[in-house]
């Protein structure tokens, strides 16, 4: 049987470990200068734990804001939990770096984007379908993003 390089799976570990090594630095020393982060995640992921309001109201994925307050970031080699305030009611999320779909720093116009490809059968509509307008959380601008298509084996 031929041997391959599964450069997908290579990057994905890699991305993974440029995150982990971001949020350690920040668990430490907090966030520097005007660096914040958006972070897109699955919320049906294995590993997620949030508190059921915030899974009825994101019932595919969540985008959270890390940057005025923010408390109890603790990283580890699977992923981070952390305290975040949703109208002024302090919620505790457990987020696996395996669940995350995009990580971005707007302050340095910086993005990582996980593809997803156990979901390509979903058609575009459903994608959409949890979007509201009243979504507490901005959308995530854009910034150089980084897809591991290109590197897929087709």
């Amino acid at each position: 049987m031929a041997r391959s390089i599964e450069y997908g799976k290579l990057m994905h570990r890699a991305m993974c470990g440029l995150i982990q090594s971001v949020l350690e630095d920040v668990a430490a020393n907090g966030l520097p200068g005007a660096h914040h982060f958006f972070i897109t995640f699955d919320t049906n992921a294995p590993g997620v734990a949030i508190a059921d309001w915030l899974k009825s109201r994101y019932p595919k994925d969540m985008t959270v804001v890390i940057q005025h307050w923010y408390e109890n970031l603790v990283v580890t080699d699977e992923g981070f939990s952390i305290t975040l305030n949703f109208g002024n009611a302090p919620e505790p999320l457990i987020i696996p770096f395996d669940s995350l779909r995009t990580f971005v720093d707007p302050s340095v116009e910086f993005g990582l984007r996980f593809e997803t490809h156990d979901k390509d059968d979903e058609t575009e509509e459903d994608d959409d379908s949890d979007e509201t307008e009243d979504d507490p959380e901005p959308p995530a601008p854009q910034g150089q993003v980084v897809s591991l298509d290109k590197f897929r084996k087709q």
